[in-house]
C-alpha cells in the first residue's frame, strides 16, 4: 500500500512543554507576575502560541490590551530557545527511521508556524524524515480545519493517509478530513482517550510501526 503518515508535532513527536513552560514564565517575570506550574502551562498547549499566551494572560490577570505585544515578545523569546529543553519522545527516531526505510511518505501538520517548526526539526535531527510540512501559517485557518492534512495527503500521494496526533484538536482534524486517526496517549490531551474517535491508540512509539503495519499492510514489493 502506498501510505502517507501525517504527524502532529507538539505532544506527538516532541515534548515541547518544558520550553513552552519556561518561555511562559520568562514572560510572566518580565511582567512582574508569579510563575505558573508545568502542569498548568501544559494544559494550555494545543491551539498555537497566541492561544497559549491568551490562557497564560487570563491565568495571571494580565491586561488584555497588551496581548499583541506579549505575543510578539513571547514568539521572539521562545523561537530563540525552543530546543533548550525540548526532546523527541522515546522511540520516535527509531519509528521514523523504520517508516522511511519502508518507503512510506512522512509529513507534519502542526499549528506551530513553519519557520520555527523547521528550526526545531533541524535542531533535533528530525528534518531528514519529512517530505512536507504544513504549519499554522500555511493556510488562513489552522487545525482543526482539515485543509492542512488534506493538502499534505494530496501532495504526497498514495492510496491512503493516516493522521497521528495527541489531542482533541488532532482528533477533530482527522474526523473532519475523514482520515483514520492514531492517538498518542502520552501527549497534551485533556479528554479521556475513549471519548475521542480514533482507529488506534498507543503510548509507546516503539509499537507504532507494528500498529501501522496491522492497519495498512505494506507489501514487500512496495517496501
Amino acid at each position: 500500500m502506498n501510505l502517507t503518515l501525517i504527524f502532529d508535532l507538539d505532544g506527538t513527536l516532541i515534548d515541547s512543554a518544558p520550553d513552552l513552560h519556561a518561555a511562559s514564565n520568562r514572560m510572566l517575570a518580565r511582567e512582574d507576575r508569579p510563575s505558573l506550574s508545568l502542569e498548568t502551562v501544559r494544559s494550555f498547549i494545543g491551539n498555537g502560541i497566541p492561544t497559549l499566551v491568551d490562557r497564560v494572560m487570563a491565568a495571571s490577570d494580565l491586561d488584555k490590551g497588551e496581548r499583541d505585544r506579549l505575543i510578539a515578545e513571547f514568539v521572539t523569546d521562545y523561537n530563540a530557545r525552543a530546543t533548550e529543553l525540548t526532546r523527541p519522545y522515546p522511540g520516535v527516531v527509531d519509528a521514523l527511521r523504520k517508516f522511511r526505510d519502508l518507503g512510506l511518505r512522512l509529513a507534519i501538520c502542526t499549528n506551530k508556524p513553519v519557520g520555527p517548526t523547521e528550526t526545531i526539526l533541524d535542531d533535533l535531527g528530525l528534518a531528514e524524515f519529512f517530505s512536507a510540512i504544513v504549519g499554522g501559517d500555511s493556510f488562513p485557518e489552522r487545525k482543526p480545519d482539515p485543509r492542512g492534512v488534506l493538502s499534505l495527503a494530496q501532495e504526497l500521494g498514495g492510496s491512503q493517509a493516516l493522521y497521528i496526533g495527541d489531542s482533541e484538536v488532532d482528533a477533530e482534524t482527522a474526523l473532519r478530513a475523514k482520515l483514520p486517526f492514531f492517538l498518542f496517549t502520552e501527549g497534551y490531551r485533556k479528554t479521556p482517550a475513549e471519548d475521542l474517535q480514533h482507529a488506534r491508540s498507543f503510548d509507546d512509539f516503539n509499537v507504532l510501526p507494528r500498529l501501522v503495519e496491522e492497519f495498512a499492510p505494506v507489501s514487500a514489493e512496495e517496501a
